[in-house]
């Protein structure tokens, strides 16, 4: 149909369409990358949900003929509260772009609509491990972001606090090195020694996530000691690569960036690992992106400017309740 002929009805059908084909064409790197738990969330049931951290001790204690038996301990750890927010942008399809037969104009309006929405969602999720080493950020927007954890520091730290102990914990790679085999080695040490429980007792954590910017050489890298069946660095071609599926490499896209989503290239080199079983990252989903149309008779059409009005909304928040679950290094050599 000419735009030149489309009526309300027909606009609005396509405008659906076209939304939902941008949508489509978003990938959703930091929720597929299984570093982060998403939780649908009701309607009406208020705007905030608290997230907490379970622990329990890991032996059972002796008990003598005729005792009684000691009841296992049980400790609710660290606790975050998550806020819903919204972000919305309206798609304005103006009098002229729809009698003048500017039809890219429109496509373009609504596809890139579409996909506005959750790349939105990806690069907010990205700058908690982004600003991972502060316990609050400015966004795009102005806004003071809290991002500490449950026991009120950052994300990445060497002094992590207990609820149930005095230990802490670190889980901020010494010296932070690029990627290699011997920061692999490193950041693997920190699960194996760095890894407690709330009572202060070792816990087993099995990282199975290696994740990284976009950087080429950080990527290359990480493909070559994840894929290469012999070690990288062996002389012997026949020399097992013990990295070989060691890991599910994850590449962040929007993880080298600055809070409004430029190229931060103080940032190129960060990398991490993590358990995706114990991830304590989550996002609420209040609304996921939708689409709004217009609707006939309904002040759909600006009386001031004659543009009919798509509303492009969603609605969520996201909160990270503790760190022993992740591990990361900026790559800066920093000690």
């Amino acid at each position: 149909m000419e735009l030149t002929t489309i009526g309300f009805s027909d606009m609005v059908k396509l405008g659906k369409v076209l939304w939902l084909r941008g949508a489509k064409s978003v990938k959703n790197h930091m929720i597929d990358s299984k570093l982060v738990k998403v939780m649908p969330i009701s309607k009406n049931t208020g705007n905030t949900r608290e997230f907490s951290e379970m622990d329990t001790n890991e032996y059972l204690t002796y008990k003598s003929q005729g005792d009684q038996a000691s009841r296992g301990q049980i400790s609710q750890g660290y606790s975050k509260t998550m806020t819903s927010y919204r972000v919305a942008e309206n798609i304005g399809i103006t009098y002229e772009m729809r009698t003048q037969g500017k039809y890219p104009e429109i496509i373009n309006s609504l596809v890139s609509g579409g996909s506005k929405g959750y790349k939105t969602i990806d690069l907010d999720l990205s700058h908690r491990l982004t600003f991972g080493t502060a316990t609050t950020y400015t966004d795009r927007d102005g806004r003071t972001i809290d991002i500490s954890v449950g026991d009120t520091l950052q994300l990445f730290y060497t002094e992590h606090t207990l609820k149930a102990s005095s230990e802490t914990f670190r889980n901020r790679l010494a010296n932070n090195p690029r990627l290699s085999k011997g920061a692999l080695e490193g950041i693997g040490r920190l699960a194996v020694e760095e890894s407690y429980n709330q009572y202060g007792e070792k816990k087993e954590i099995n990282d199975d996530i290696l994740w990284t910017t976009d950087d080429p050489n950080t990527v290359n890298t990480a493909k070559e000691y994840l894929k290469s069946t012999a070690d990288i660095e062996g002389s012997n071609s026949g020399v097992v690569n013990v990295y070989k599926g060691r890991f599910i490499h994850k590449i962040l896209p929007r993880l080298a960036t600055t809070a409004a989503g430029a190229t931060d290239t103080d940032k190129r080199y960060y990398w991490g690992t993590a358990c995706s079983e114990r991830s304590s990252f989550y996002i609420g989903m209040w609304e996921s992106p939708h689409l709004m149309a217009p609707k006939a008779n309904a002040n759909s059409e600006d009386v001031q400017t004659d543009d009919w009005e798509f509303r492009n909304r969603a609605g969520y928040g996201i909160v990270v309740v503790g760190a022993s679950w992740i591990r990361f290094s900026s790559g800066d050599g920093t000690a």
